[in-house]
């Protein structure tokens, strides 16, 4: 029988959960404020309402008799589709929960509450409220807003002088108008990223990766990940058994999650974000091809109370990464040079860009050119060439 399946954006990220659901034979809604979206054009249908306007998509769903709403790689979106899930009786989790997981002030708070290992943190308003609060603080300090994604307008700050400047920028890309100021956690070790997936309040699946920064250019926005993580045993099991426990405090039943977390130099994990959904930079596509575990399949599929039990935990088979192709300043795209040592790890490309196009500087997934899945023979040929990237593949400007 058909199902009726509302998607909330139509990015060139959420196109694969799209393509899935059509090829299913569901029939497809997209929506959001952005018709040029590429993911619309497999949608049966579209309405050009903001998926963060929890109202207006609420009614969109009742006119359209809905059977399933999915926020896909979308943090903004993410509480839309549990305030309609919860309102229309749809598979979704609390949506109390679902917004602590995706305000990273309400999040911290949470943490803090509850007992696991946080930085200290605080969120404010106003700038003269955080300046007299920072004066607790050891520096660096990260600045960031409570409610952007893609790691856009996070600043790493030195100094009190500095200060200003990283709060005023945060504040344009926040729609709460909220900075979140928190000590800058020493890591030991990648940053770690990946997805993962509840099953019945059980994480049944979960896959982990190195987080990579570009040296070079913004060491604060991810350029990719490489699977598997080279975490010791004593640290994954420490984020399975935390995560576990978050997931109980909050009632979190079913569907996708997104990870960034670290670890000191005791191995003790420490979260950086849960996202209440499936991860960006083809995480989830990267994971299919280390553990033939497909989450977009499964994340349609639990959207629309399909049963989901057989999901089960699988280790990754080889090594594989994602990489956003980006600029290392502004300029007009003159030539992407890929070395030929690079040339043979490429699997899949999309590159978004054309020669004599304007870019910017990689300050945050929407400065993303282009993407790219590889494949390498070992994990040390991986990690050097992720972590050097600049050797191998350049975007060439002027």
């Amino acid at each position: 029988m058909q199902k009726k399946i509302l998607f909330l954006g139509g990015s060139k990220f959420q196109i694969p959960p799209i393509k899935y659901a059509k090829e299913q034979g569901h029939y497809v809604i997209t929506c959001d404020y952005l018709p040029e979206n590429p993911g619309h054009k497999y949608a049966d249908e579209y309405h050009n309402v903001s998926t963060t306007d929890k109202e207006a998509i609420l009614e969109l769903a009742k006119k359209l008799n809905i059977d399933g709403i999915v926020a896909y790689a979308s943090d903004p979106a993410a509480p839309t589709q549990a305030y309609v899930g919860n309102k229309l009786g749809l598979p979704s989790n609390p949506y109390k929960s679902v917004e602590i997981l995706a305000r990273k002030d309400l999040f911290r708070d949470f943490l803090e509450k509850h007992n696991f290992l946080v930085p200290k943190s605080k969120s404010f308003y106003k700038l003269k409220d955080g300046k007299d609060w920072i004066e607790e603080l050891t520096f660096p300090i990260i600045v960031k807003p409570v409610d952007s994604s893609g790691s856009k307008g996070v600043t790493k700050v030195e100094n009190k002088d500095d200060l200003s400047k990283a709060f005023e920028y945060a504040l344009t890309f926040s729609r709460e108008k909220k900075i979140v100021l928190e000590e800058f956690f020493v890591r030991d070790g990648y940053q770690v990223a990946g997805d993962g997936f509840v099953v019945d309040g059980k994480l049944a699946f979960r896959c982990w990766a190195n987080e990579h920064f570009d040296k070079l250019c913004n060491p604060l926005v991810p350029i990719g990940e490489s699977f598997p993580s080279i975490m010791n045993n004593y640290t994954l099991e420490q984020c399975h058994m935390e995560t576990q426990r978050l997931l109980d405090l909050l009632g979190i039943k079913i569907g996708a999650l997104n990870f960034d977390f670290h670890y000191n130099k005791n191995g003790d994990f420490s979260f950086l974000e849960l996202g209440p959904r499936n991860g960006g930079n083809l995480i989830p596509e990267v994971i299919k091809y280390s553990t033939n575990v497909d989450l977009i399949k499964y994340t349609v599929d639990s959207a629309l109370g399909l049963d989901c039990s057989d999901l089960e935990m699988k280790e990754t088979k080889s090594f594989y990464s994602s990489y956003m192709l980006h600029s290392l300043t502004d300029g007009i795209i003159k030539d992407i040079w890929y070395s030929d040592k690079i040339k043979s790890n490429i699997i899949e490309k999309m590159i978004d860009v054309k020669i004599g196009d304007i870019v910017y500087k990689f300050n945050g997934s929407n400065h993303t050119l282009g993407t790219m899945i590889m494949k390498f023979k070992t994990q040390e040929e991986m990690l050097e060439k992720m972590d050097n990237m600049e050797k191998y593949l350049k975007v060439i400007v002027e």
